[in-house]
């Protein structure tokens, strides 16, 4: 079911060379762009009629209104199966202990006397966040995007997810209730490209929506398209594609568990990538064999399980060595990425790509899904050599507040007209000069 790429033998090569030895799901989020372009812009022109009309379209839904009723996010609380009620509570009490921990200070560098720069952090003014309703029901997603904005001091917030037509056209009562837990009360049912534009553009009206400054969650490649179509009039945590689950193991691992992680994710959704990277030709036998009984012990397993796990973008990996292997998932750059290895933790603080790593057999993705703390709305696509998870830090920006006094200026003016005059910008040259009657030390 699942392929092998055998890299051993040889000597791996470097850089791209070695991602294109790599399994990946194709995800054109270019040819994504021109089909989410009229429902853009239709939002655009014509408001709440145009989301009116991309639910009865894409969701089979006809709303009244797009706006969920306060008394609905509670009734869908009211309603929560208690043990859900829980275990959501749980995975937001560990969310904000370690997204609070990672608030910023403001701090204030004395460069000269009488000159310092100070860097405040200011949260965006307005959020809009996304939560998927397509496959499967995802209130672990409002949790990891509502956590970190409100720790971060955000204080407009507004939620979209797509309509329920099995909910009379409002989100999942799931979904609700998890933003009642969390104090959100302005929620749409919104979906697609379309939420994204709504967030973009506002809406007028009583139930309107007002423009956002930034807009994160993961998505479909129609969110990721409508993204990238609006970066620049706002802001974006990243352009979620499918998936990914690496894990790094040696024949310490245990078959099960390293067959039952790469399940885990292939039932996110077809285009979901699994891979395996081992050194051990006896570990990769042991849970080609482990997948069978597995697989037919779960749930979507031809929608969903079996696609991802035969499709091109998931596959075993045979290397040499543990060494090797890292060099492997530095270059795929996962977006989970477990170390199931002798002495993991060790292992584990040699990597450099990943959205977020998982340590022995003991820290498995599901965790971070729902209950570890840490956040699940991580860079895909090999973007994790670049670009980071969700986290407080992506509602902040940094200002830099410049004070320096009159003596402070004139200390180093004759640096500044020296180099602007390297540049070939004498006006910068001449503000400094202005400030000294045209008199520059050192000129």
């Amino acid at each position: 079911m699942i392929s092998r790429i055998d890299l051993r033998g040889d000597t791996l090569p470097e850089g791209g060379d070695l991602r294109d030895l790599l399994p990946r799901a194709e995800f054109d989020v270019e040819a994504a762009l021109e089909k989410v372009r009229p429902l853009c812009e239709d939002v655009r022109h014509r408001g709440t009629a145009a989301l009116i009309d991309a639910a009865e379209k894409f969701d089979g839904v006809t709303l009244e209104r797009v706006r969920v009723p306060e008394k609905a996010l509670i009734d869908a609380l009211e309603a929560l199966d208690p043990a859900v009620r829980a275990a959501l509570e749980e995975s937001i009490r560990r969310a904000r202990l370690v997204h609070r921990a990672q608030r910023r200070s403001s701090h204030t560098t004395q460069v000269v006397p009488g000159g310092t720069v100070t860097e405040k952090w200011v949260p965006v003014g307005r959020v809009g966040l996304y939560a998927p309703g397509g496959r499967s029901v995802y209130p672990s997603s409002v949790i990891m995007n509502v956590v970190p904005a409100q720790e971060a001091g955000v204080e407009s917030i507004a939620l979209a997810s797509p309509a329920q037509k099995e909910f009379g056209g409002l989100p999942h009562p799931t979904i609700l209730a998890a933003c009642a837990l969390l104090g959100i009360d302005e929620v749409y049912a919104a979906g697609g490209a379309s939420a994204v534009a709504m967030f973009a553009y506002g809406t007028p009206g009583p139930d309107g929506c007002a423009p956002a400054n930034m807009v994160t969650g993961p998505g479909n490649i129609w969110v990721a398209a409508a993204k990238r179509y609006f970066t620049g009039r706002i802001g974006i945590d990243a352009e979620a594609g499918p998936t990914e689950i690496a894990v790094l193991a040696d024949a310490t691992a245990d078959p099960v568990h390293v067959a039952a992680d790469l399940i885990s994710q292939a039932e996110h959704d077809p285009l979901a990538a699994a891979v395996l990277v081992t050194d051990s030709a006896e570990l990769a036998g042991a849970v080609e064999k482990e997948l069978e009984p597995q697989i037919a012990a779960t749930k979507h397993i031809e929608d969903r399980v079996v696609p991802a796990l035969s499709g091109r973008q998931s596959a075993i990996v045979l290397v040499d060595s543990v060494e090797d292997g890292l060099r492997v998932v530095d270059a795929y750059g996962a977006e989970h990425l477990e170390i199931q290895t002798a002495d993991a933790a060790a292992v584990a603080a040699r990597v450099r790509n990943a959205g977020a790593i998982f340590v022995g057999p003991y820290a498995p993705v599901s965790l971070g899904d729902y209950c570890a703390g840490s956040n699940h709305v991580l860079p895909t696509g090999g973007c994790a050599c670049h670009s980071s998870g969700l986290s407080v830090q992506s509602f902040l920006r940094g200002i830099h507040i410049v004070d320096y006094s009159e003596e402070a200026l004139a200390e180093v003016a004759h640096h500044v007209v020296t180099l602007a005059e390297a540049e070939d910008l004498p006006a910068h040259g001449a503000a400094l000069k202005a400030r000294f009657a045209w008199k520059v030390p050192g000129k």
